[in-house]
């Protein structure tokens, strides 16, 4: 016997892989030219040089134990060093290496968290649509239960009110993700200050902090001189959960860090929570290699103009074509509004043209598609017949 409960998560494969390995498929019996996969959040730009440059300077210098062996279930004590100075020279965080984990990227980060601070069945945790579907798998892995705000259409940003009405005596967190997966919207100062308003009052209410987990994995794929904004700054009760797989281009490297900063109510407590976590589901001792090389990098990124010219191109190709496009302001994902209700309906009219864009009903708002921009320039250009021959299908 085997739980029903996992048994149907197995089953049910993610919209966003079942169209990447569609894509791939295709690839081998069209032409890998002819498919115009923008289903997955694969970065396309190169890593920084440091990183071949570290992982090279490691093997060669280092005994196989300091290269491949354990760390300390929590990450190594140096790199967490280097973060929180990195983290207290850039944005003056005022933290400590022992407010750091190491994780295996922002997945295991976020389901650590949750798992971290969830105490009943009964507990509750925002989620503000859209937002990447697996929120809704971690949470239940947690024993929670998911209460979703509906999308902002107009705008794509945080409707306060909403979320006011939202909270419950049994809320322990909000998930924030800024910049944002799907819509490529990007929160403001003025969003967090009112945001932290809201929270702080609510808490005092109900009794107990409500925590705001912040998820980054995009923390610094901003354009238009947008800054990058600490989140803790705003509110106190911030967890933040980080991924290096879009910043250095990572993503199959699974390394990411959690950081409970002590301004955190009970910060101490939280944080050997989020030990006890780790070591309940196995995440302890994240790859050694790249926690090293990470350690390296502080600091290095990768070359996200070429982001933003691949966002100026789709955005204003699509626009030009009559599609109603979300301005993207982060991230490396365009948010489109389907032409039909059934957004699923259009993805397939848009598949049997081999072009690869996923229904957003799963991220919370249906009607939308979303297509992912950090693809190779040249396959934007060349999807632009398929993309005015599937519009016209509605004109």
């Amino acid at each position: 016997m085997a739980s029903q409960e996992m048994i149907a998560l197995g089953s049910q494969a993610s919209v966003i892989r079942d169209l990447f390995a569609y894509g791939q498929q295709q690839a081998a019996i069209v032409g890998k030219e002819n498919v115009f996969d923008f289903s997955i959040g694969n970065p396309s730009v190169p890593a920084p040089a440091c990183v071949k440059e570290s992982i090279k300077h490691l093997l060669d210098t280092r005994e196989s134990v300091a290269v491949h062996g354990y760390t300390a279930a929590a990450g190594d004590s140096a790199v967490r060093q280097g973060l929180a100075e990195y983290m207290n020279r850039t944005y003056d965080a005022g933290v400590k290496a022992d407010n750091f984990y190491m994780t295996c990227g922002a997945a295991a980060s976020l389901t650590i968290t949750l798992k971290a601070i969830v105490e009943t069945p009964d507990d509750e945790i925002v989620l503000i649509a859209p937002f990447f579907p697996e929120y809704t798998v971690f949470v239940h892995n947690a024993g929670a239960k998911e209460v979703i705000l509906p999308p902002d259409t107009e705008h794509f940003q945080l409707s306060l009110t909403a979320l006011e009405q939202a909270i419950t005596p049994h809320t322990r967190a909000v998930i924030v993700n800024s910049p944002n997966n799907p819509a490529g919207t990007v929160y403001s100062a003025d969003t967090y200050t009112k945001l932290a308003a809201l929270l702080n009052k609510k808490s005092a209410e109900i009794g107990h902090p409500i925590y705001l987990i912040s998820d980054e994995p995009y923390r610094e794929i901003v354009y238009d001189g947008a800054p990058i904004l600490y989140v803790p700054k705003f509110y106190a009760n911030t967890i933040i959960c980080y991924s290096y797989s879009k910043s250095l281009s990572l993503p199959g490297e699974r390394i990411g860090y959690i950081l409970v900063p002590d301004c955190v109510s009970d910060a101490k407590t939280v944080y050997t929570a989020v030990c006890g976590a780790g070591r309940s589901m196995g995440f302890v001792c994240a790859p050694h290699l790249f926690q090293d090389v990470i350690l390296q990098c502080l600091g290095q990124l990768s070359d996200i103009n070429l982001y933003d010219a691949n966002r100026k191109l789709l955005y204003n190709g699509l626009k030009d074509m009559g599609y109603d496009c979300v301005y993207p302001s982060g991230a490396f994902y365009l948010f489109v509004k389907s032409p039909e209700p059934d957004a699923k309906a259009f993805s397939d009219k848009a598949k049997q043209l081999n072009l690869l864009i996923v229904p957003a009903d799963s991220f919370g708002c249906p009607g939308y598609v979303r297509i992912s921009y950090c693809v190779d320039p040249d396959m934007i250009r060349r999807s632009f017949a398929a993309f005015k021959q599937l519009i016209q299908q509605y004109q």
